[in-house]
């Protein structure tokens, strides 16, 4: 229910992300493994290898995601509650409730006096996807822009 103050991550969207998640992650890894074979490199182009280190970047960021998504899935409302009471910052008042975010991916615990804290998911998980698809979206953005230059040389010189 949307007005339950004590509301987690929604169990059916975690399992989801993990469950495409996976393959996803996998079939993009092998992937990225095939483009070091021999006849691969020697066809490599440098728009080729931007792109390649994009997927790479959003590999490891999607990964990253998942590692976080499981930190959740194993803690039933109980456990989410025991966490948000074994952290709670000193001078905080009592809590009124729990809120789970899927961006940013967080479990939130929230006190009477409005302030809010973070709990079960790992401080590092958040700052490095952030990074990661940036790096991906200029990877993405040079490989692009590689590409068409190519392109363009190629019909200037045809």
């Amino acid at each position: 229910m949307a007005s339950d103050p004590w509301q987690g991550h929604d169990f059916a969207v975690l399992f989801t992300v993990l469950i495409a998640g996976a393959p996803t992650a996998l079939g993009l890894t092998a992937f990225l493994f095939s483009r070091f074979t021999r006849r691969a490199r020697r066809r490599r182009t440098a728009p080729a290898v931007w792109r390649d280190l994009g997927l790479t970047t959003a590999v490891l960021g999607l990964s990253l995601y998942m590692w976080g998504c499981l930190h959740v899935l194993f803690l039933d409302q109980q456990d989410q509650a025991m966490e948000c009471e074994q952290h709670r910052p000193e001078g905080t008042p009592t809590l009124v409730g729990r809120r789970g975010d899927f961006v940013p991916l967080r479990l939130v615990c929230e006190a009477s006096d409005g302030r809010d804290y973070t709990v079960v998911i790992p401080d590092y998980i958040n700052p490095s996807i952030a990074v990661l698809l940036l790096l991906a979206l200029v990877c993405a953005a040079v490989s692009t822009l590689l590409h068409l230059k190519q392109r363009t040389t190629a019909r200037e010189k045809g």
